[in-house]
Parts: structure tokens; sequence; C-alpha cells
């Protein structure tokens, strides 16, 4: 199997065969992360994940120009496997303002270690 690895600019081609005992032989990296990057692409792929999370309507006033949702992101890579489960518990979440960006809305979502955080300052102490 051959692929790009998308971990540097320099974009190694890495070429890729299955061995036994379910491990990977990766030729074509120029450094060591072109290697952990086929690992991960291969055996355990993880996925930043970005959507939107409902804004309490009691919380949305003619300040936010109505605003009703607020753009979030996982704090770094989520299971790939487990992209749809953590989609249909964020789409049922509601939070209440004020949110500050950087902040997890939600923490070590589906057990995983990764947290959910706001990309957006929305509420009276957003500046804060």
């Amino acid at each position: 199997m051959e692929m790009i690895c998308i971990t540097c600019p320099i974009g190694c081609h890495l070429t890729v065969e299955k061995l036994d005992d379910n491990k990977l032989s990766v030729s074509g990296n120029r450094c060591p992360r072109g290697e952990r990057y086929a690992y991960e692409e291969l055996l355990e792929p993880k996925r930043v994940v970005c959507t939107t999370v409902k804004i309490r309507k009691s919380d949305v006033d003619h300040t936010l120009a109505g605003i009703a949702r607020l753009p979030v992101r996982t704090d770094k890579g989520f299971p790939k496997e487990k992209i749809p489960e953590l989609l249909k518990k964020l789409h049922g979440l509601e939070i209440a303002l004020p949110a500050k960006r950087g902040v997890p809305v939600l923490e070590n979502a589906l057990g995983t270690g990764v947290n959910v955080i706001a990309t957006r300052s929305i509420g009276k102490t957003a500046n804060s």
C-alpha cells in the first residue's frame, strides 16, 4: 500500500506492507514521524472533529444577533470509529452561556481522554 505522510510539509511517499503479527513495514519516510503516521493511520486512525452545539434558548438574546449554535472541535485526534457516536452526543447537547474559546464543553468524550472545546467566545464575559 502506498500513502503520503501529512505530518510535515515534505509529504514523503510511504510504502507500507503488513507483516505477520499485525505489524507493519514502512519505507520511504525521511523521519520517524512518517512511520508513526502510517501506524496510526492504518491501525488506529484518528481525526479532529469539528461541529456545532446548541446554545440554551434562554441564553440567545438580541445581543447575539440570532446566533443559536456554538462552534466546537476536539482538542486532538478522536478515534475514527467512534465519530458517529460523538456527533450524536454533541448534536443532542445544549450549553449555557457564556462560552469561552478553548474551554471544554465536553470533557473526556466517550471515555477517550479527548475534550471537545469551544472555538469561539460567545456571551457577556466572552472577552474576559
